[in-house]
C-alpha cells in the first residue's frame, strides 16, 4: 500500500536529476585530464567540477534515494500510511534547497574544497550551510523512520517487525549518528572561520571529526542496496529469502561496527596515535562480516529460486536462474563489483599495504567501484522495481534495461580497473593535469585513456536509464499489484527482542564510537597551538 506516491517519486526524480548532472561532470573530468585531451583549461574549473560531482554524489543523490526508498518501505511493509507526511515534505524541500545553496558558490568558484572539505582550505560559508541543510533534512527522515517503527510496534505487540522496515530503520539510525562527525566539524570549526569569526583552524582535529563520517557514510549509501538484496531480489526471481534472522544480524552488525573505523583513512596523519589506528584497522576488518553473511544468504536465496524453477545439480541450478530478469542481472553484477571493491578495501585497511596506495588513483578506483558500481546499479534495480507501483504504468523496455545494466557494469570496470593499476604505479589522485610526455608517467597514458572511455560508457548507460524511466512515466496506465517484499523460507512467528529492536545495538554503536574516537578528539582539543592559518579558496581571494 503506497499512499504517498508523489512524495516518493519527488525524491527519486530529484535524485536522478542530480545524478545525471554529476555523471556528466565526472565524465568530463576523466576526459580533460586524460591524454585524449590537449590541456587548455583553467585547472580551477576542474576542481569546481570535482567539488560539485563529489558533493552531489556523496551527499545529495544517495540521501534522496535512501529517503524516498525509506518512505516506500515504511508504507509497503507496515501496510499503513506514513506518519508525518508534512514533515517528510519539509525534509525533502530542505534537502533540495540545501543542494542549491551549496552548489551556487561551487559553480561560481567560491568553494572548490572538494566534498571532503580539506581544511585548512576554507570556501564560501554558503557551501557549508547548504551541506548542513541537506543533513538536517535527512535527519527529519531519520526521526520519521523511528517514529513509524515505534508506532507499528506499539500497535502490534510481540510481532516481528517486517525485515524491510527493520533494515530501513537500521540504515536511518546509522546515518543519524554517522553525520554527527561532519556536522561537528562544520559547525564548530569550519563555519566560524568561513564567516570571519576566526582566522585559523585545527586541521588535524577537523580531519578526525570528518573521519567519523568519512567511511561510515559508505554503509549509509550501501543500506538501500542491501535492503534490495534481501527483500527485493528473492521475490523478483520467484524464490524466497534463505534466512530472515541472518539478514537481521547483518544489518545489526553494520549498525555496531560500521561507525568506529574511520581513522584508517588517517594512517598517514601524525595527529592520531598508532594504537588507535590499529583499533580502527581491526574494526574495519570486522565490517566484512555482514557482507560475507549477505553474500552467503543471497546466493542461498538464488539457489532456492532456481530449485523451485527446476534447477538441478551442484552447479547446474545457476543456468536455471532467470537471467533475463533485470533484477537478477543487476544483483549478480552488483555482487561481482562488490567482490572486487571489497578486496581492494582489505588493502586500504592494512596499515602496511595502505602505505603503497595511499592518496593514489587506487583509492579513487576503490570507492567508485563500491559506490558507483555495486551500490548505484542496485539503485537502478530499486527504481525499475518500484516504478510501476509509483506511476501506475508498466516498464516494458526489458531489453533496454538489460543493455543499460550491462553498459553500467562494463563502463565501471573499464573506468576503475585502470585506476587501480595506475594507483599501484604511484599516480596521485585529485590532480587536474598530468604531463604524459614525461617518461616517468607516459606508461600510464593508455590506462588513463581507457578510464576516460569507461566514463563515456557510463554516460551512455545513465542516459539509457533515464530514458527507461521517462518511457515508463509516459506509458499506458495499468493496474499494478500491491507492492510486496520477499518472504523468508521459514516465516518467523516470534523472534528474540534483540533481533526486533535497536536499544542494545544503539548503545554499542555510541559506546564504540566514544571509545575509538573519544581519546584522540579529547587529546587534540587539549593541545595548545595546534591551529594553522586558514587558506581561503575562491575567485579573486
Amino acid at each position: 500500500m503506497l499512499t504517498n506516491k508523489r512524495l516518493i517519486l519527488a525524491h527519486f526524480w530529484l535524485a536522478f536529476i542530480v545524478f545525471a548532472v554529476a555523471l556528466v561532470l565526472g565524465a568530463w573530468q576523466m576526459f580533460v585530464r586524460s591524454p585524449l585531451n590537449a590541456w587548455h583549461i583553467n585547472p580551477e574549473l576542474y576542481y569546481r567540477s570535482v567539488t560539485a560531482h563529489g558533493s552531489a554524489m556523496g551527499y545529495v543523490f544517495p540521501t534522496l534515494i535512501a529517503m524516498g526508498f525509506g518512505y516506500a518501505i515504511t508504507e509497503a511493509s507496515l501496510e499503513k500510511p506514513l506518519v508525518g507526511r508534512s514533515w517528510a515534505w519539509a525534509g525533502f524541500l530542505l534537502v533540495a534547497a540545501g543542494a542549491v545553496v551549496a552548489m551556487v558558490p561551487v559553480s561560481l568558484g567560491l568553494a572548490s574544497v572538494l566534498y571532503t572539505f580539506y581544511p585548512p582550505m576554507i570556501g564560501n560559508p554558503f557551501y557549508y550551510i547548504g551541506v548542513v541543510m541537506v543533513v538536517v533534512g535527512s535527519w527529519i527522515w531519520v526521526a520519521l523512520m523511528s517514529i513509524n517503527f515505534v508506532a507499528w510496534k506499539r500497535e502490534n505487540p510481540g510481532k516481528p517487525v517486517p525485515l524491510a522496515m527493520f533494515a530501513n530503520v537500521a540504515g536511518s539510525l546509522l546515518w543519524g549518528w554517522t553525520a554527527v562527525g561532519a556536522a561537528l566539524e562544520i559547525l564548530f570549526q569550519i563555519l566560524p572561520v568561513a564567516l570571519g569569526l576566526r582566522s585559523s583552524i585545527d586541521a588535524g582535529l577537523a580531519r578526525v571529526f570528518f573521519s567519523w563520517t568519512l567511511h561510515a557514510i559508505v554503509y549509509f549509501w550501501l543500506m538501500p542496496t542491501y535492503i534490495a538484496y534481501y527483500t527485493i531480489f528473492p521475490r523478483a526471481i520467484g524464490g524466497r529469502l534463505y534466512s530472515d534472522a541472518m539478514a537481521r544480524i547483518s544489518f545489526i552488525l553494520f549498525v555496531v561496527v560500521a561507525m568506529p573505523i574511520g581513522v584508517h583513512h588517517l594512517f598517514a596523519d601524525p595527529q592520531v596515535g598508532a594504537g588507535f589506528k590499529f583499533m580502527h584497522s581491526v574494526f574495519t576488518g570486522l565490517v566484512a562480516l555482514p557482507t560475507l553473511l549477505t553474500v552467503f544468504t543471497i546466493c542461498a536465496s538464488a539457489e532456492i529460486a532456481s530449485r523451485l524453477r527446476g534447477g538441478r545439480g551442484a552447479f547446474g541450478w545457476i543456468k536455471a536462474l532467470p537471467w533475463s530478469n533485470p533484477i537478477m542481472l543487476a544483483t549478480a553484477l552488483s555482487l561481482v563489483m562488490l567482490g572486487f571493491g571489497g578486496a581492494g578495501g582489505l588493502i586500504n585497511m592494512s596499515y602496511q599495504l595502505d602505505t603503497t596506495v595511499h592518496n593514489t588513483q587506487w583509492i579513487t578506483g576503490h570507492f567508485h567501484l563500491i559506490f558507483g558500481g555495486a551500490i548505484v546499479i542496485m539503485y537502478f534495480a530499486i527504481a525499475y522495481d518500484l516504478w510501476p507501483h509509483l506511476t501506475g504504468r508498466a516498464l516494458e523496455s526489458f531489453g533496454l534495461m538489460r543493455t543499460q545494466l550491462w553498459l553500467w557494469f562494463i563502463g565501471m570496470i573499464v573506468t576503475t580497473f585502470p585506476w587501480h593499476y595506475v594507483g599501484v604505479l604511484g599516480m596521485p589522485r585529485r590532480m587536474a593535469f598530468y604531463d604524459y610526455a614525461n617518461p616517468a608517467i607516459s606508461p600510464e597514458a593508455f590506462s588513463v585513456a581507457m578510464s576516460a572511455v569507461g566514463g563515456l560508457i557510463l554516460l551512455i548507460s545513465g542516459a539509457l536509464f533515464l530514458l527507461v524511466l521517462v518511457r515508463g512515466q509516459l506509458g499506458a496506465r495499468g493496474e499494478a499489484d500491491a507492492y510486496r517484499f520477499a518472504v523468508p523460507l521459514h516465516m518467523p512467528v516470534r523472534i528474540p527482542a534483540a533481533l526486533n529492536s535497536f536499544g542494545l545495538w544503539l548503545a554499542l554503536m555510541v559506546g564504540l564510537t566514544v571509545v575509538n574516537y573519544g581519546f584522540p578528539i579529547a587529546q587534540l582539543i587539549a593541545l595548545n597551538e595546534t591551529s594553522v592559518p586558514a587558506v581561503y579558496v575562491g575567485v579573486g581571494r
